[in-house]
Order: C-alpha cells, then structure tokens, then sequence
C-alpha cells in the first residue's frame, strides 16, 4: 500500500459577513486534504479554529508531520493515537473515510448501514447585527423552520425580539458564543420562555459552566465549547441536557460518531453544527446530523461560491452534497 499526500490552505469569500460574540468573518479560511491511492482520491476539510489555538499554518504542520505514516497506510485507529482532535485530524480522517468509500466502491452510508442521505430540516443563522438588521435577516428567511440567533451581552432580549417578530412560527436556538454570564442568563428567562426559545447553546464560558449544575432553565441549555469529544460527556451531566457534536472539536467523523453514540447512551439531546466552511465539510457531518435533534450545518450557505454539487437549502432543508464525498466514484450520496 501506498499512497500520497497533499494538504492547502484554501479561501473561500463570504457572500456577507458573518458576525458572532467573538468577531466577524469575511471568509472561510480552511485546510483541504487530499490522500491518493492506486488513482482513487479522499478528501478532506478541516477549520482551524482561533478558540482552540489554531492557526491555518500549526492545522498544515500538523497534517505535514504524518505524511510518511499515512503513506504507509496509517488507519483512522492509528491516526487517533497520534494526533488530538481537532481541525488536522478532522481532515485526514474524513480524508481516509472519502478513500475508503472509493476504493471499496462502497459509500460510505452503506458501510454505517444506513439508507442514502437525505435533506434534513437545518437550522439557518441570523449573524449578531442590530435588532433591526437581524430582524430585517431573519424576514428573508422564507420557509425557515429552525432559526439560530447568535447575540452577545448588548441587549439580547432585543435582538431576539426582532427575529421572532419577523419569523413568529419558527423554532429559535440562541447562541451566544460563551459571552453571558451566569446572572444574564437567569435575568432572560422570562424573555427565553415568552419568546419560546427552543434551545439555548453555550451560555457560559467553557471554564465557568460549573455554574450551571442545578440551574432550572425554560430551555435546554447545549454544551458547544464545552464538548470536543466522547471524553468530555461525564463533566457535563449536571449542567447540560444537549451536546453540539462538530467535526473539527471531534477530530472527524470517527470520534463524533462515538460521541454520537455515548451522549444517546448517557441521555443527552445531540445537535451537529459546523464551522463556516465549504460543502467538503458538511458532507460528512450529514452522517451524524441524521440522528440528531437539531441540524445547523449552513456553513456554505455563507459562501459566494462552493464546490459544484454542494448542499443546497431550500426552505427549511439542506440537501446533502452530491458525489463531492463518502461515495463510489460517480455515485451520489
């Protein structure tokens, strides 16, 4: 067995910036990964991520460093004792999953065995802006079921007043990004239960959510920052009720599928969500977003361009990637 590796830094524009707690984004800055082997080709993509300590150089270091390895035909088991999780094991081991599926001409939904993908109810994103502009965002949403609200510590309550006004019979998640405090967030309550907020996601700085265990909330309050992978689900039994399973805090589909196992066993309520990022990394997380209870995987929705047969929203659904990943070479998802 032999096979070569190449890895990039890719860019990909926004359409409008996207803008959360901790800054704006213009652009999707991303790491590609590509593994050959007997002229079959799997891809991968991770984000790295500023939150966690990456840098688009240290996620490329990283992959570099295992290219010897993965040329003798390191396994997904073998890349999990190497490298933490993160956005470089995120890539490759989505990246030996998309060779897997070519090789064997076996997709990868067969090899889980599971039925083909199919759209799933998603959630679309209403960036932090003013009320107004969030309102007006959230008015151009037509169809939308499911709708996530990023907001900070300036007037929350507004800004979720204004996207529930524009859209009065969607479902609301509301995120803001770790930048409440533990006295905002029981403050809200009564405007959460008014505003019937379906789901609150990572009040709190990761390292003060101890604060949670035993506060009453209207809503289930959702572990993200908190919940990297499997491991992480102990410490969080007495504070949260829902996990966010991404990808690039798994370390790849290997790991998030696990997680995805342990939470179901442990009585968690599971959402898979992603980064801004292109189709090439959704595509995979639509394996686990099948058993989920909230979907946000919009990321390349925020694009001006993505990869020809990207997911699609239309209305309330995203439609899977087709042949971009996890199948036989000419097949769909």
């Amino acid at each position: 067995m032999l096979r070569t590796l190449s890895v990039r830094a890719e860019h990909w524009p926004l359409s409008t910036p996207f803008r959360i707690s901790r800054g704006v984004k213009t652009a999707a800055d991303v790491v590609a990964v590509t593994l050959v082997q007997d002229g079959r080709q799997g891809r991968g993509e991770g984000v790295p991520y500023a939150r966690y300590g990456e840098t688009i150089d240290s996620v490329l270091a990283q992959v570099n460093a295992l290219g010897e390895d993965l040329a003798r035909g390191m396994s997904r088991q073998g890349l999990a004792e190497r490298l933490g999780p993160g956005a470089a094991r995120n890539a490759i081991d989505c990246a030996l999953w998309d060779l897997e599926a070519r090789l064997g001409g076996r997709a990868v939904a067969e090899t889980l065995g599971q039925l083909p993908l199919h759209p799933l109810v998603s959630a679309l994103t209403v960036s932090l802006d003013t009320p107004q502009a969030m309102g007006a965002a959230a008015a151009r949403m037509t169809g939308a079921t499911l709708i996530k609200v990023k907001v900070d510590q300036n007037d929350p309550a507004a800004c979720l007043a204004a996207v529930r006004a524009a859209a009065p019979d969607a479902d609301l998640i509301v995120d803001p990004n770790e930048s409440w405090t533990l006295d905002i967030l029981a403050a809200l309550q009564p405007t959460l239960a008014q505003l019937k907020v379906a789901l609150i996601e990572q009040p709190l700085p990761a390292g003060e959510d101890a604060a949670l265990a035993g506060f009453t909330s209207c809503a289930p309050i959702c572990a993200d920052e908190s919940c990297h992978v499997a491991a992480d689900l102990p410490g969080l039994k007495d504070r949260y009720q829902v996990v966010n399973i991404k990808l690039d805090k798994s370390g790849g589909l290997t790991e998030a599928l696990d997680l995805l196992q342990q939470a179901r066993a442990m009585d968690f309520g599971v959402m898979v969500g992603c980064m801004v990022s292109s189709s090439m990394s959704i595509a995979p997380a639509f394996h686990v977003a099948r058993h989920a209870d909230f979907v946000d995987l919009d990321g390349p929705t925020w694009l001006a361009n993505d990869y020809a047969g990207g997911a699609v929203q239309r209305g309330a659904h995203l439609t899977p990637p087709q042949g971009l990943w996890g199948v036989p070479d000419g097949a769909e998802a």
